[in-house]
């Protein structure tokens, strides 16, 4: 029996935006990509069409994990906004309603991920491992807007050694679903953040799942028991979203 594989790549830019649902006027970041963001991410790379990536890679097809390689560190920066609804062009604008406003987004700043992703489509999977590995991108990909380019670059593919279970304290290497967790290990110095986030959406982008997960803001692993964890053959133990 053929052991699973996962595809280990990284993606990293200057910056990054994963917008949260519920902020409006001030755009506040997740501080990790969200798997609806990665399977985006992961669809500009192979070419998939905004229609088709939602599907293709649903939560029974592919398993992402990703893993914080640069701290965490965010800043928020002021852009001009455009007001398009009454016609910017036109000469006259409407009373009270000003051609451009400025609004603060909050950003990550040079943000870096470690992704493992596998699939039960080999064609998927074979395709982007390809991509990976001429380093070739059929759509520009981004973090999270088209404003923040990303650049990416396989590490290796591996394989799954053990699957693991709440047995004995392990360190998780990806950030982890709360819901697996059964007992944590805190180290002094680490910081453990929490945030809720969306793992599954449908086709008409309405998301369907959302999960919370727990991370360290360094990166550092996460020493825990939890109820199911995959160990590959390079030793990281990851956590699929």
């Amino acid at each position: 029996m053929l052991k699973e594989s996962f595809l280990v790549f990284d993606v990293w830019g200057d910056y990054a935006h994963f917008k949260k649902y519920y902020t409006t006027s001030s755009p506040l970041t997740f501080s990790v990509p969200p798997r609806t963001v990665l399977i985006g991410l992961i669809g500009c790379i192979i070419g998939l069409s905004k229609e088709d990536y939602l599907e293709v890679m649903r939560k029974d097809k592919a398993k992402v994990a990703v893993r914080i390689m640069n701290p965490i560190k965010k800043t928020r920066i002021t852009q001009n906004l455009i007001n398009t609804k009454d016609g910017y062009w036109r000469p006259v604008k409407k009373p009270g309603h000003e051609p451009r406003t400025q609004i603060k987004f909050e950003y990550l700043k040079a943000p870096k991920f470690r992704i493992y992703f596998s699939h039960t489509d080999r064609n998927i999977y074979t395709l982007l491992k390809q991509n990976l590995e001429e380093h070739k991108s059929i759509y520009t990909p981004y973090l999270g807007i088209t404003e923040c380019i990303a650049d990416f670059q396989l590490v290796e593919e591996c394989f799954v050694d053990e699957k693991l279970n709440g047995k004995e304290f392990i360190d998780i290497h990806t950030i982890l679903p709360t819901e697996l967790l059964q007992k944590i290990n805190l180290q002094s110095g680490n910081k453990y953040f929490k945030e809720r986030i969306p793992t599954e959406m449908l086709l008409g982008r309405v998301v369907v799942e959302y999960k919370e997960v727990l991370y360290e803001i360094e990166g550092r692993p996460i020493k825990a028991k939890v109820k199911e964890a995959l160990r590959l053959n390079n030793g990281d133990v990851i956590t699929p979203l």
